[in-house]
């Protein structure tokens, strides 16, 4: 009996592609490709990105670069424009490679533009105005870094197991086009999640130290979910559902009431946010293999933890109020 043949791929090395990295899909280069176990992998470069980011993907996450699916990626960004802002997320999420000379111009046309107020501006109501006002330090912008810190920030890579990615694009099809709503108050919310894994951690006996380590971790996620949750971690189509449970719970921490499937697009967007923070390499090594320990945790208890059966179809009101 002749063995099988090893499965052909879809994709040449060298290939001009689409590839999904968490809800999105990015142009991208097919690098290399490995065919082992009867499984495909293709080593990837996504356009525009350091090649830090490079990475082995399965098949099941590359595209065709056809039209058809360059549809499906707009689609996809239209979905996620509330907290998709390109730039913003650079090394997380960028969309097109922004030259090095334009990216220091643009930096120094919003520097320029902020110390050269326009009429009116700069001016208090009631001065004189035969003596031009003492000139004020421009306020700075905490959208716009400055080229010193652009350049010297270290990028930070969250690595999303690959067991966890398929919910993340579940995740995405049955808020944006199933247009269904993660039931809330969650069944398991984010607070009783890290609870759960801090007492994990704990039971494997792990020295005081460690234990404070793990304790900080869990305050530092909590902390960045309910600052982030508002304003990166939401479809469009969850933000009426999301300004009902701020009113009707005004002083409830938000990670009280979400679950784990919000607690995972954290993971998508926190590498970003992180690589703004003040600790050196080591300490910021660190911290990410605590957090690459923590998504281990939820791969454990996935099957738990993330289920379709948590959605719920949104009634036709909320439609009207989603529009």
């Amino acid at each position: 009996m002749a063995p099988k043949q090893d499965p052909k791929p879809k994709f040449q090395e060298g290939e001009r592609v689409l590839c999904f990295h968490g809800p999105l899909l990015y142009e991208a280069k097919c690098v290399k490709i490995s065919i082992k176990d009867k499984q495909i992998k293709y080593f990837i470069h996504y356009s525009g990105w350091n090649k830090n980011w490079d990475e082995w993907v399965p098949e099941s996450r590359v595209l065709k670069y056809v039209d058809s699916n360059l549809q499906k990626q707009k689609e996809l960004q239209r979905a996620n424009q509330d907290h998709y802002v390109e730039g913003r997320m650079r090394g997380a999420a960028p969309n097109k490679k922004i030259p090095a000379a334009s990216q220091k111009n643009d930096v120094k046309s919003k520097k320029n533009k902020q110390k050269a107020p326009g009429a009116g501006e700069g001016t208090s109501t009631g001065g004189d105005p035969t003596h031009p006002p003492r000139k004020k330090r421009a306020r700075v912008d905490p959208t716009v870094e400055s080229e010193e810190t652009f350049i010297n920030r270290v990028e930070v890579k969250v690595k999303i197991p690959e067991e966890l990615k398929p919910w993340l694009v579940d995740d995405w099809d049955l808020i944006t086009r199933q247009k269904q709503l993660f039931h809330l108050p969650a069944k398991k919310n984010v607070d009783a999640v890290l609870e759960d894994y801090a007492n994990y951690k704990k039971s494997r006996g792990n020295s005081d130290s460690k234990e404070f380590a793990v304790n900080e971790v869990v305050a530092g996620v909590r902390e960045y979910f309910n600052v982030m949750l508002g304003t990166q971690l939401l479809y469009k189509f969850e933000r009426p559902q999301y300004a009902d449970i701020l009113a009707n719970h005004p002083d409830t921490p938000m990670s009280q009431i979400y679950g784990a499937s919000h607690l995972l697009r954290l993971f998508v967007r926190i590498g970003a946010m992180l690589a703004y923070t003040p600790l050196d390499e080591k300490s910021l090594a660190l911290l990410l293999s605590y957090l690459q320990d923590f998504l281990k945790y939820l791969v454990k208890n996935s099957v738990s933890l993330f289920n379709a059966s948590d959605y719920e179809v949104a009634p036709p009101e909320y439609h009207r109020k989603a529009v």
